[in-house]
């Protein structure tokens, strides 16, 4: 007989689910109505067209209702699903909620599927004779995510895995054995929490946005191998391919953003597998879209532009796959692991590749490849050095993040470099000098042929100025001691000037030139920034005592790099004065006060900030996930994370003999009203009054129970803290819910109501002093001139969107 489960909510999973398989069978109808209008040689019968439009439009609804049901049951805390318990927890705010929503594969999965879906539609719209073409393209890719989701076996074949399966079909336990399971499981895993940041809210969305962007200059370069219309998907492709990397890019540096808020590395950039994958298809589109550019000037590079298109998306598939397989889970904290979809996403990739070979070799004798080789001194010949050497980069990074695939195939045992950003630097930083000297001289070239002597001339001078202003820079920011730090300021600061030449001639009326100077300006601040902080980054906390913290602390931790701070015991450390100040827990986060003053000659205070750098405690690891605070200024920022903190005791029941009392004084027992002061050792409590609205987390009241919560406001040396301990009469029952404030060492229980007397029983329990934590270890590092790279990625998003509106005005008028 099968087991009748209690307080299950089936009815969400089933919808979700009958849409996951609708979007399923609509995208492979668009795709199969899509394919027949672009075959279908009468131009007058568009209902093979009219067909796949519905067809593509109902795989979007049932994309968004998909969405809704995954969201309805994480929201509302349905722990029966196993993505719900997962990936939520009840003390979640509504906005961490929505990340829980992406933090898995299914869910990213979805959204990848949602924003192509959306661009479809825009597609539609939009691409007028190119429709029927690049819409079988979009609906393929678009029947492969559907699948992702399907989460069904075909003669034993795993297809996709879906989101709303249940906790106990995904997990074999005895708990599952009993019909009331649910009662047993009070909240979920939560989110992790370090993705428990305002970034990852719109980091992923950006993200998998320029992911599923990727895929439309793709579908054009298919379409014009497929339709013969070689030259005329040019256009189009470079409008969507600028769309694609201005929010690829942004995705990424956001990503950056929330490492250096959120990771405790102590940066912004760690050369991570999964940075890896990301930056890699946004790398070879950059070099797309150059290419495609001087295609179109010039009719030079046309199969190099047509290449690089097509291997950005398969590089977005590769991507995904590296990931999403498992293969990275040694060497990446970012990514997923396994779901049994390998195989599933390897089919994806190669079905994709087979596609644009096919159709690569089948159209080669009629590509419109030239003879004439460039001249060497066009700004075309140029552009495409500026792509090869982009191309090699992303070899580079391809080659040393794919080890993990190299030893799963040929069952070899090469180790990744053991230190992955000094590896990289060393070749990226040559190549980045490449890239910003070709972005600067390249400005002076015309395409076809370029006036010699105004070139020489306009470059000598620019150079010259570039000298001058990399002199005065490396001084300043004490770079001069590594000579290709020197040359990439020099070739930065030359890209800067050029390219603010070229936007000086938009400003007089050139203004389809704006774009591609705001773009190169942001790139060139980009390379600035990133040098300069990376480079000359300095830590504060300097430790000359000689406290080692431990071997265990040594392991992963430069001890001479942090201090220790004791409480309320001021430290000097470079200029600044720091005082640990206390601790406060919000949810799963213990948020520990650091108090910075930076005092004159004579003492005075100049300046006086505070810090609040985080930790989560995993008390059966014994150790600690933390994340920074930082100061931000106009030119630096002060970085700092604790590294170490006293652990708490890994709490269990009370159970005969022992009882959490026994870690405090003897307790006190007050008989207070509203507006009493009751002191303690360090402070005093203040009676603020009586709540009798108050909820108890998962214990239901019957309309004759009695709760009431005692409203308290602890004074402390550090400050103000409020606390609420509740009395409850159950039935014939007393029972008290008690508030403990381990900042302060005390733990408050509202243990009675005495109506003949007109009092209220407040009993006080406090540790001993020497039993608390008094004391952190913490880093602090200064990050010279950041916002040079925060500021580039602004600037170049800008650029970007000046191309954007100059190449649509184009198609417009095309």
């Amino acid at each position: 007989m099968d087991t009748v489960f209690v307080g299950e909510h089936l009815l969400p999973g089933k919808i979700g689910q009958f849409f996951i398989v609708l979007s399923f069978g609509a995208a492979l109808l668009s795709l199969i109505s899509y394919y027949f209008a672009s075959t279908n040689t009468n131009k007058l019968d568009t209902s093979w067209r009219n067909l796949g439009r519905f067809a593509y439009s109902l795989n979007m609804a049932s994309v968004i209702a998909t969405g809704c049901c995954l969201f309805y049951i994480i929201y509302k805390h349905y722990f029966e699903y196993h993505y719900a318990w997962a990936h939520s927890s009840t003390t979640l705010p509504v906005y961490y909620i929505i990340s829980c929503f992406w933090e898995g594969q299914e869910g990213s999965f979805w959204l990848w599927t949602f924003w192509q879906g959306v661009l479809g539609l825009i597609l539609i719209f939009t691409a007028r004779s190119w429709e029927n073409s690049v819409m079988t393209t979009i609906s393929l890719s678009q029947v492969f995510l559907a699948s992702m989701l399907l989460g069904v076996e075909i003669l034993g074949i795993k297809i996709g895995s879906s989101p709303f399966i249940l906790l106990r079909d995904a997990i074999e336990a005895p708990i599952f054995s009993r019909a009331n399971y649910l009662s047993l499981i009070p909240d979920g895993n939560g989110l992790n929490p370090l993705l428990q940041n305002y970034w990852m809210v719109i980091h992923p969305p950006t993200l998998f946005l320029g992911f599923a962007s990727m895929i439309v200059p793709f579908a054009y370069g298919i379409a014009g191998l497929w339709m013969k219309r070689y030259a005329e998907m040019v256009k189009p492709a470079i409008a969507w391919s600028l769309f694609a990397v201005m929010i690829l890019g942004t995705g990424i540096i956001m990503g950056s953003f929330w490492a250096y808020e959120a990771l405790n590395f102590g940066g912004f950039w760690a050369w991570d597998p999964v940075e890896n994958a990301s930056i890699i298809p946004w790398i070879t589109l950059i070099a797309g879209v150059h290419v495609l550019i001087a295609y179109k000037n010039s009719g030079h590079s046309y199969f190099t532009a047509l290449f690089l298109i097509i291997i950005s998306f398969i590089l977005v598939l590769y991507a995904s796959f590296l990931t999403r397989s498992g293969i990275l889970g040694e060497t990446s904290v970012h990514a997923f692991t396994d779901l049994g979809m390998s195989g599933q996403l390897l089919v994806y990739m190669f079905v994709f590749v087979l596609l644009a070979t096919v159709l690569i070799v089948q159209n080669w004798k009629n590509l419109p490849i030239t003879k004439k080789d460039e001249d060497t001194y066009s700004r075309e010949f140029w552009l495409f050095i500026g792509a090869i050497t982009l191309i090699i980069s992303c070899i580079q990074i391809i080659a040393t993040t794919s080890i993990p695939v190299f030893n799963a195939i040929f069952g070899s045992k090469i180790a990744p470099p053991t230190n992955p950003i000094a590896h990289y630097n060393k070749w990226q930083i040559a190549i980045a000098v490449v890239i910003a000297f070709v972005s600067a001289f390249s400005q002076f070239l015309k395409y076809k042929k370029t006036d010699m002597r105004k070139f020489y001339i306009s470059v000598v001078v620019y150079m010259v100025v570039a000298a001058l202003l990399t002199g005065v820079g490396v001084y300043i920011t004490g770079i001069y001691t590594n000579f290709m730090y020197i040359l990439l300021t020099f070739a930065a600061l030359f890209s800067i000037i050029a390219n603010g030449k070229l936007l000086g001639d938009a400003l007089k009326g050139k203004w389809k030139l704006a774009g591609s100077a705001v773009a190169h300006i942001g790139f060139a601040l980009i390379l600035l920034g990133a040098l300069i902080a990376a480079a000359t980054n300095k830590v504060i906390s300097v430790n000359n005592t000689g406290i080692g913290f431990g071997e265990e602390f040594a392991k992963s931790n430069n001890p001479r790099e942090n201090i220790i701070l004791y409480k309320n015991t001021p430290i000097k450390m470079n200029d600044y004065m720091v005082t640990y100040k206390g601790d406060s827990t919000s949810g799963v986060n213990t948020y520990y006060k650091v108090n910075y003053q930076v005092l004159d000659a004579k003492g005075a205070l100049k300046e006086n900030f505070d810090l609040y750098p985080n930790a989560q405690q995993n008390i059966k690891m014994k150790q600690i996930v933390a994340s920074p605070d930082t100061k931000h200024y106009l030119l630096h920022d002060i970085y700092t994370h604790v590294s170490s903190v006293p652990l708490k005791e890994e709490e269990h029941e009370n159970h005969d003999g022992h009882s959490d009392d026994e870690n405090y004084d003897t307790p006190i027992v007050h008989q207070v009203a509203i507006g009493d002061t009751v002191r303690y050792k360090e402070g005093f409590i203040i009676v603020k009054g009586i709540n009798k609205n108050v909820k108890i987390e998962n214990l239901p009241l019957k309309d004759n129970d009695v709760a009431i919560g005692l409203t308290l406001e602890v004074e402390t040396p550090e400050g103000k803290t409020q606390a609420e301990p509740i009395f409850l009469i159950k039935g014939n029952n007393k029972l008290d819910f008690g508030k403990k404030l381990d900042e302060q060492g005390l733990k408050l229980r509202f243990t009675n109501v005495l109506p003949e007397k007109n009092k209220l029983e407040l009993t006080v329990y406090q540790k001993q002093k020497t039993d608390r934590k008094d004391w952190i270890v913490m880093k602090a590092i200064v990050f010279p001139y950041i916002n040079l790279l925060w500021g580039g990625t602004i600037i170049m998003v800008i650029g970007f969107l000046l191309s954007i509106f100059r190449r649509a005005k184009e198609l417009k008028s095309a």
